[in-house]
């Protein structure tokens, strides 16, 4: 009686949980997502598939902040490229707008620390527990104020607040410095017609 009175407990807490997040991606078409920028996005098999030159694909209904985004996502060779744009204040107008007024969340498994799936793009480094090539991963950004903290296949990976020290600004196509909004939109990049990253799920939690 025991045993079956857990069962229907956890079985009722998985649907609570799963009931939690808003899923941003129909697994059909890309209703509610808009792309700037030469690459694009295809849906294929109910996911999502990086295709074609740089590009931006942002949600364009909301803002989010104090929240937790969900990103199931799988790279299909090691040196793919990609990755989850957060604290947007604005609808973007160019592919470049993300890395340059958001953060971007990298994923690249052959990046270093500071590039490397988890990292936000050459301002906090990450520690490495990306799944190979062909495997899913899930990665969770935790949104509280300035504080953005990256989960990565159920590890915190790394964490970062808005106003700590940065490394110094050295290229031109890294971010520039200064702090991000507490809320805004969110994005995926297309980085380049090399890479082909999936995408199948894309959500937040209520």
């Amino acid at each position: 009686m025991r045993y079956r009175l857990l069962i229907a407990a956890v079985c009722a807490a998985s649907l609570v949980s799963a009931a939690d997040w808003q899923q941003l991606f129909n697994g059909k078409d890309l209703t509610g997502w808009k792309m700037v920028g030469p690459g694009r996005f295809a849906v294929e098999d109910g996911m999502m598939k990086t295709e074609g030159g740089m590009g931006l694909l942002y949600y364009t209904a909301k803002q989010f902040g104090n929240t937790t985004i969900r990103v199931v996502f799988k790279t299909t060779g090691d040196r793919d490229n990609s990755g989850v744009f957060i604290r947007l204040p604005e609808q973007p107008k160019d592919p470049w707008y993300g890395v340059h007024n958001g953060y971007e969340v990298q994923i690249d498994a052959a990046g270093d620390e500071w590039h490397c799936t988890g990292a936000l793009y050459s301002l906090s480094k990450a520690t490495r527990n990306q799944k190979p090539a062909g495997e899913w991963n899930t990665m969770e950004i935790v949104l509280k104020g300035q504080l953005t903290t990256i989960i990565l296949n159920g590890t915190k990976v790394n964490e970062f607040r808005g106003d700590q020290a940065v490394p110094e600004r050295k290229q031109w196509y890294e971010p520039t410095r200064g702090p991000r909004p507490d809320s805004g939109y969110l994005g995926l990049q297309n980085h380049d017609g090399r890479s082909k990253v999936y995408f199948k799920e894309i959500s937040v939690l209520k």
